[in-house]
C-alpha cells in the first residue's frame, strides 16, 4: 500500500517569560517551568481534556528528580492522563528535534497531534560532590551494623564534602561553550564591534516585538513575571562596548556578558498536528513545517564546536532545493553573536563550502534585514532545551502574519546543528498548487 506523506501544520506555541538564572525562577525546577509552558498551550488552544498522540521534550540541566520529565509534566496538566511523554535531550537543539521527530510521524500518519517541549534552569542546577564522598555514600546505604558503617570512613577527608560545580564544558576538550566560541572569533576575525551591533539589533528588535503587543500571545505569564528580565531595550552598542571579556581576559578576547547569551531559567511548547486534526477542532494553521536537518562535525579536529548548523542548513538546502537566499526570514540562534556572525561568514567562503560543505561553491549571503526581526536568544535569553520551540513558535506566527517562508538554525554542544525550514500556510498552498 502506497503511504501519503502528510503536510505538518505549526498551530502554534507559547512560552514563559524567560530570567536569568538565580533571579525571578530562582526556587522553580525543570518540571515546574516546563508543566507551566504546556498549561499555557493547554489554556491557549482549548485542550482541556484533550489526548494529544505524543508530548517530545525534555532539559539540558536535569537531576535525576527529572527521571520521566516529559511524561510527569504532562501529568501536572489538564491534557488527557492518556497522552504519553518522551523524554529527549539533545543540547540546546532539543526541542526542536522534538519538534522535527513529531513531524515526521505526522507526516506519515503515525500520529495525529504532538508537542514538542523544552525548560531548562541554571538555577536549580544539581550539585554534586566528589566520587569518592558518592561511593561512601553508596556502601552506607548497604551496610547493617554501626560499626560497619563507622569503617567506611577510614580515611576520610573534609576535602571529599566539596561541592563540584556545575559546568557545560565539553567533556572531549574541558572547554566552555563560550571559550570555544571565543576560538571560532578568532579563528573567522570577527570584531567585537560587529558583535555588540548584533546583540543591540537583538535587544531592540526584541523590546519593538513587546511594544507592538506582537509577543502577548507568545508568551504566558508565570509565577508573576509577564516578560523576559534579559532584554535591555534601552541598551546601545556604545553601552555593549563598556563591558569587560568574558572568557578570554586578554585584549584579544572579543566575547562579552552583552554579546553572550546569559544562563537563563524558562521553558516553552509547541503544537503541530496534521491538517484534519487541526480542523476537526477548528484550529488554525500558522505555517507548515517542511523540512529539518540535524547535523554533526569534528571539532576536536578544529572545525568548530558551534559551526555544525552550517552542515546541516547546507544538506538540508540540497534535498529542498533551494538556495541560503530563498528565505524571507533566518531565525539563527544567538548561542552567542560571534556564532551568529562565524556561521554567517562561513557561509559566503567559498573555501569552507567546497572543503567542509562539499558544494562547488559559496553558499553566499543573507539579507542581513531578515535575521532574527523579533529578536532573538541575546536579548530574551537561552534556556537550553526550549530555544528551539521558542524559535519555532515565533516563526510560525510570524510566517502568519507576513507570510513566505523561512529558515531555522541552531547551534548545540557536541559539535552539533539542529535545522529546519518553514512556510507560511499560504505560501505552501500557493506551491503545492504549483
Amino acid at each position: 500500500m502506497q503511504q501519503t506523506v502528510k503536510r505538518v501544520a505549526v498551530i502554534g506555541g507559547v512560552r514563559t517569560p524567560f530570567c536569568r538564572s538565580g533571579t525571578l525562577y530562582a526556587d522553580k525546577s525543570n518540571l515546574d517551568l516546563m508543566s507551566a509552558a504546556l498549561n499555557g498551550l493547554v489554556d491557549q488552544y482549548k485542550l482541556k481534556g484533550a489526548h494529544i498522540d505524543e508530548v517530545v521534550g525534555g532539559a539540558v540541566i536535569t537531576h535525576s528528580k527529572d527521571f520521566n520529565l516529559a511524561r510527569e509534566a504532562v501529568l501536572s496538566t489538564s491534557l488527557a492522563k492518556s497522552t504519553p511523554g518522551v523524554t529527549m535531550m539533545q543540547a540546546c537543539g532539543t526541542s526542536l528535534q522534538a519538534a522535527l521527530g513529531l513531524a515526521a510521524k505526522i507526516a506519515t500518519g503515525e500520529i495525529e497531534s504532538g508537542i514538542a517541549t523544552g525548560s531548562d534552569t541554571t538555577s536549580d542546577a544539581p550539585i554534586v560532590f566528589s566520587k569518592k564522598i558518592s561511593q561512601r555514600l553508596v556502601l552506607l546505604s548497604q551496610q547493617k551494623t554501626m560499626m560497619d558503617k563507622l569503617k567506611l570512613f577510614k580515611g576520610f577527608s573534609p576535602a571529599e564534602l566539596t561541592p563540584q560545580a556545575p559546568s557545560v564544558a565539553e567533556p572531549r576538550t574541558g572547554l566552555s561553550m563560550g571559550q570555544h566560541c571565543e576560538l571560532m572569533a578568532k579563528q573567522w576575525n570577527i570584531a567585537r564591534e560587529d558583535q555588540d551591533q548584533l546583540a543591540y539589533e537583538s535587544h531592540k528588535n526584541a523590546a519593538k516585538a513587546y511594544a507592538s503587543s506582537y509577543m502577548d500571545d507568545l508568551v504566558v505569564p508565570y509565577s508573576g513575571v509577564f516578560r523576559d528580565n534579559n532584554m535591555r531595550g534601552d541598551t546601545t552598542v556604545e553601552k555593549l562596548a563598556t563591558l569587560k571579556n568574558a572568557f578570554d581576559k586578554s585584549s584579544k578576547g572579543t566575547l562579552s556578558a552583552g554579546n553572550s547569551t546569559p544562563l537563563t531559567d524558562g521553558a516553552s511548547a509547541v503544537l503541530l498536528a496534521s491538517e484534519d486534526w487541526a480542523k476537526e477542532r477548528g484550529l488554525p494553521v500558522l505555517a507548515y513545517l517542511t523540512f529539518g536537518q540535524s547535523a554533526g562535525n569534528d571539532f576536536v579536529a578544529g572545525d568548530g564546536l558551534l559551526m555544525a548548523p552550517t552542515l546541516a542548513v547546507s544538506k538540508m538546502l540540497e534535498r529542498a532545493g533551494l538556495s541560503l537566499q530563498d528565505f524571507d526570514f533566518y531565525e539563527i540562534h544567538e548561542a552567542f553573536a560571534a556564532q551568529v556572525l562565524c556561521t554567517l561568514k562561513a557561509w559566503e567562503d567559498e573555501d569552507f563550502c567546497k572543503e567542509q560543505l562539499g558544494k562547488d561553491a559559496a553558499l553566499g549571503s543573507i539579507d542581513r534585514s531578515k535575521l532574527n526581526v523579533r529578536g532573538s536568544s541575546l536579548a530574551v535569553g537561552h534556556p537550553f532545551a526550549a530555544t528551539g520551540a521558542r524559535i519555532v513558535a515565533n516563526l510560525a506566527k510570524l510566517l502568519s502574519e507576513q507570510g513566505g517562508r523561512g529558515l531555522i538554525s541552531v547551534c548545540t554542544a557536541g559539535g552539533m546543528g539542529v535545522a529546519a525550514i518553514m512556510e507560511s500556510a499560504k505560501a505552501a498552498d500557493m506551491r503545492n498548487a504549483a
